[in-house]
């Protein structure tokens, strides 16, 4: 197939870009260039920034393809100018969204493709949302083929999946483990999650492509893997060779708090029961089955991160205000005895 990835070197993108590389596709990335040593050479690379939409018009010229993928569309004119760019010029246009764009009741923790969308706590999701909205309607009443992907919590070898964690990533919560400090975990640690690790993302997603029964449908893509935040923890800790010290902090204090966005990626997404029921992906793809544990593909990301230092970002920023928040409880619980 010939396919364009808009983005393509991202957490949930590379790894698809390298699939479908490795497996012969004819495969064009629109991107600023920025990481392609990371995609084998095969790889097409139009230099643009997506938002150029005159330039990207010009280089793309009048190619056209079986399938174009959105990987960094977060609001709805983003979506527009794709509708401009490649409006009866793919077969299929894919659009990745988010599972935080779901309504994660506490009452009903079994999320499909029927679950409600709403997220009144992240203006992020809800911008997905609309922009979910927008191109089904494009679906309807114009013939766009529409696909739309939902991936939750993905994780590569440079990023380790983690609840709470600073502007500049995780690694500085992995120096705290590192370094025998606390860490902070939302809520009591016991609510269930799911983490993927983005080889089985691809495998998933890439059984989407040029398959029509996925036109005009949704599909989350997730392992069938389900953690608690304790478990996913101690996971970390015990590939790390260290005891973990983990601090219990209620997500609404977190949220009230901080200033790194955990109202939305807390209250409106980690912070209550999750479990994905993936039966409408495999009806689409039946040969798709998520292989990598969590416990297998965290230590592929620590062994990777521990040897690239580029990966070691230290937050002293993230660092203070983490004991800045256990200070201030144990004071608090000092005072109440």
């Amino acid at each position: 197939m010939k396919i364009l990835i808009i983005g393509g070197t991202g957490t949930i993108s590379t790894a698809v870009s390298r699939r479908l590389a490795d497996s012969g596709h004819e495969l064009y990335l629109v991107n600023r260039g920025n990481s392609s040593g990371k995609l084998p050479s095969n790889v097409n690379f139009i230099q643009a920034d997506i938002n150029d939409e005159k330039t990207v018009s010009e280089r793309i010229g009048d190619m056209e393809f079986d399938a174009v993928c959105d990987f960094i569309g977060f609001v709805q004119p983003q979506l527009e100018r794709d509708f401009r760019l490649f409006g009866g010029r793919t077969k299929q246009f894919v659009y990745i969204s988010s599972a935080s764009a779901y309504n994660k009741l506490p009452s009903d923790y079994i999320i499909t493709e029927g679950t409600t969308l709403a997220n009144p706590f992240w203006e992020y999701s809800r911008n997905k949302i609309q922009c979910e909205e927008y191109l089904m309607k494009m679906y309807r009443e114009q013939g766009f083929p529409v696909t739309i992907v939902r991936p939750s919590h993905t994780y590569c070898e440079r990023s380790v999946p983690l609840g709470v964690h600073g502007k500049k990533g995780s690694w500085q919560v992995i120096k705290r483990m590192l370094d025998g400090k606390p860490v902070i975990i939302h809520g009591d640690g016991t609510s269930l999650w799911t983490m993927t690790d983005s080889r089985d993302f691809a495998e998933g997603f890439i059984g989407l492509l040029g398959n029509p029964h996925a036109i005009g449908e949704a599909f989350q893509i997730t392992s069938d893997e389900t953690l608690t935040w304790n478990q996913i923890y101690k996971t970390i800790a015990d590939h790390l060779s260290v005891e973990l010290k983990a601090y219990h902090v209620s997500s609404e204090f977190l949220a009230v708090v901080s200033d790194y966005d955990l109202t939305g990626s807390l209250i409106g997404d980690k912070a209550n029961s999750v479990v994905f029921d993936n039966s409408k992906l495999k009806r689409a793809v039946p040969g798709f089955r998520p292989r990598i544990r969590f416990d297998e593909g965290i230590k592929n990301t620590l062994d990777y991160i521990l040897s690239h230092k580029e990966c070691q970002v230290e937050d002293d920023e993230f660092d203070n205000w983490c004991d800045k928040v256990i200070s201030v409880l144990e004071n608090a619980k000092r005072q109440m005895h």
